[in-house]
């Protein structure tokens, strides 16, 4: 009997996600792929089990990953002290050969082996194949008082999008292929950026109007100013935590990304725990999801 009603539940389950299959058919969804989701072998493997459901039930997704603390270890193996200014990686011609070593060379190829070695169809890129994500140095500025003028630190090769191309994506999407792309910018003289992974999957989700952009984190998504988890935003109400710094730290440029992916036509985006088991298809296909929605202003 326990065994009928084990079916029953999951058949029950698969009729919740009907109405949100349904809805995604023929779309696409940005994941931007990070933190403990891609250190802890289950959940890689639930990561991956998603994203393959997702594109067998008609969905498009694309993938950008991060992999700053792989970055890190092997700077250290390496005895290169990594530096951080404003929560921004020093990026020196040498750190940058590291970052894309990493982000290209292995994180990359890993999850691009991992969904292929589960039946799915995955490619790996950067954004400097076919100048899909083409960047600007990002530059940080020290503000000393109302008087005097801003400090202006250089932080090396750190970029921010300054245009998407979406050529490679399209011919990828048309071949039913899933991308999975490093945040790796390329400048106007052909060298390499290193960008912020939210940034760079917020302005590919912009650029292809995709209907979804969910951000997986190491938090259960953006809490207020009682830690508790806040369900629902809109764009402005977003931006309001930011300013009163309520948001800190790296949800700051998940909130950025967030907003302007909005602002540049996608439907909705999503903050959510990559800690917990197939948190994407909880978050897509049912009526509670588990993190933080984010949403145009009424």
């Amino acid at each position: 009997m326990s065994s009928i009603n084990n079916n029953i539940s999951t058949a029950e389950t698969l009729i919740e996600a009907l109405p949100y299959i349904r809805h995604f058919y023929g779309k696409t969804v940005v994941i931007k792929y990070g933190g403990h989701a891609m250190v802890d072998e289950s959940l890689k493997k639930d990561f991956v089990l998603d994203i393959i459901l997702m594109k067998y039930v008609g969905i498009h997704p694309v993938i950008v990953h991060g992999g700053g603390p792989q970055i890190s270890k092997t700077m250290e193996r390496m005895g290169i002290t990594p530096n951080f200014i404003e929560g921004q990686r020093v990026t020196d011609d040498e750190t940058m050969s590291v970052v894309e070593m990493v982000l290209v060379g292995t994180v990359n190829k890993d999850i691009v082996g991992l969904i292929n070695s589960h039946g799915g169809k995955a490619v790996g890129l950067s954004g400097r194949d076919g100048d899909l994500i083409k960047a600007k140095p990002m530059k940080i500025y020290k503000y000393k008082g109302a008087e005097r003028p801003p400090e202006i630190i250089d932080i090396g090769r750190v970029g921010k999008v300054k245009e998407v191309n979406p050529d490679v994506l399209n011919a990828l999407k048309d071949a039913d292929f899933i991308p999975v792309i490093a945040p790796v910018g390329v400048g106007p003289e052909g060298q390499a950026y290193n960008i912020n992974a939210d940034l760079v999957a917020g302005a590919i989700a912009g650029r292809l109007s995709a209907s979804r952009l969910i951000l997986l984190t190491d938090v259960e998504g953006v809490l207020d100013e009682n830690k508790k988890l806040i369900s629902s935003l809109y764009c402005s109400q977003a931006e309001e935590l930011i300013e009163k710094k309520i948001a800190k730290a790296g949800m700051i440029p998940k909130l950025k990304a967030c907003m302007k992916a909005l602002k540049n036509g996608v439907e909705k985006t999503h903050i959510i725990d990559g800690r917990r088991s197939h948190a994407i298809l909880l978050e897509l296909f049912t009526d509670s999801g588990i993190g933080t929605e984010i949403t145009h202003d009424p």
